[in-house]
């Protein structure tokens, strides 16, 4: 076994530990107030729903330790025993050793590692999710939708890796730029394409109809200069009941998206304050500065690659062949870059919390205080189960978004002001 070979395990053995660790500490936060409703929450929450949201959150998390777990242990096993070098050199003999052969093979192995997980995704939405009345979809939807995830991915990754591979090997010195430009161009061309091409192929969108709910939407998307040009709602019940609420793209492509089980949950006031902080975002810079952040990563990434893809002792260490070019490195950096980038998300979850408090306290300024907002969030709380007491470690390194009784003090001090 390789000095880089070690390294990975390593890394990879840490981030699985450090997230099992993370996940018990919550479990036994989530038993030591399961006995009776914490005092902040009594007013929306009765005792039975409150210990159902927390067999829910028992339940969700002893799996996906389970699935960690697993996912760990397939990966050390196809890299200490050379499989995951083989495999890649044979698909790429397989389609003929050009850029888009190699590209194929990368999705190709990173589809073919996931098949062992398919199980897990299965028993996720077909035992746990039924079990407490979120599933909403059938085995036949289910399998379509994994055939549809394919060729999407297919048809979207393949030929942006080929074009890297092809400036790689046309840029030897510079290519990791050229990539990077190409990738930053993709995903901003994806804000528009995702929503417009990608999302009917599994949901169905339709308008918002006509009525005092519509109306009450674009008047406050008007208030707020949002100027969306419409308000879409998107068939999420087909397969689950939980609920959202976002907005796409930019300029003439801006829209407004709510999920039916949203509409079917929440009042018109609450509904205007969910769509009122979803505008805070967005006038508050937030998208931007995502975008932004994004690029600064992949940025980093392909300076990284970069490095990587001219280091001899890669290849020799993790036993692939130099001459199959970039596609290796591109392969490592998929499966195992994530035990690297694991321990920055807690900074990226801080900043991404505090702008949910901006957006928060935009919404309350729109809709003339935050007790619309606060009752929307206890209300979709209660009906997706989610877990009112998580750990305070757990929930740095994991939630994007304040917890509720952060949010609700949050508000609460915005309206008492």
């Amino acid at each position: 076994m390789t000095v880089a070979i070690i390294v990975v395990l390593v890394a990879c053995v840490l981030k699985t530990c450090t997230e099992v660790v993370l996940d018990m500490l919550n479990l036994s936060c989530v038993k030591k107030h399961s006995n009776e409703v914490p005092e902040a929450f009594k007013s929306f929450m009765d005792f039975q729903t409150y210990q159902k949201s927390g067999q829910y959150t028992q339940a969700k998390t002893k799996f996906t330790v389970l699935e960690n777990i697993f996912s760990l242990v397939l990966l050390m096993a196809l890299l200490v025993s050379g499989s995951l070098s083989a495999c890649y050199g044979a698909f790429v003999d397989m389609f003929g050793g050009g850029f888009f052969a190699q590209a194929f093979a990368v999705v190709a192995v990173v589809m073919l590692i996931s098949v062992p997980l398919l199980p897990f995704d299965y028993y996720a939405q077909f035992v746990i999710e039924q079990k407490f009345g979120f599933n909403k979809s059938s085995v036949g939807l289910w399998i379509t939708d994994k055939i549809k995830g394919i060729f999407v991915c297919i048809i979207l990754c393949v030929p942006i890796l080929a074009l890297i591979l092809w400036f790689a090997q046309t840029f030897s010195n510079t290519w990791w730029i050229w990539g990077f430009i190409a990738v930053a161009i993709f995903q901003v061309v994806m804000i528009i394409v995702y929503p417009m091409f990608i999302i009917p192929l599994f949901n169905k969108l339709e308008d918002l109809p006509d009525g005092e709910l519509k109306t009450a939407l674009f008047d406050l998307a008007n208030r707020g200069k949002f100027f969306a040009r419409k308000i879409q709602v998107i068939d999420g019940s087909k397969r689950s009941s939980h609920s959202n609420a976002y907005f796409t793209g930019f300029g003439k492509f801006r829209r407004i998206v709510l999920f039916d089980t949203l509409i079917e949950q929440l009042e018109q006031a609450e509904l205007e304050a969910v769509l009122a902080h979803e505008i805070g975002h967005y006038r508050k810079g937030h998208i931007i500065k995502m975008i932004i952040t994004s690029f600064a990563m992949t940025f980093v990434m392909f300076a990284f690659m970069g490095y990587i893809a001219n280091c001899d002792w890669f290849y020799q260490q993790f036993g692939f062949d130099k001459s199959l070019g970039l596609g290796s490195v591109i392969l490592m950096y998929v499966l195992f870059g994530g035990s690297f980038t694991f321990w920055i998300a807690p900074i990226t979850n801080y900043f991404s919390r505090k702008n949910e408090y901006e957006a928060d306290a935009f919404a309350s300024e729109l809709c003339n205080g935050g007790q619309s907002l606060i009752s929307a969030l206890k209300k979709l709380h209660k009906k997706n189960l989610g877990n009112l007491t998580p750990h305070p470690l757990y929930s740095a390194c994991n939630y994007s978004h304040p917890t509720l009784a952060e949010r609700m003090e949050a508000l609460e001090k915005i309206n008492e002001k």
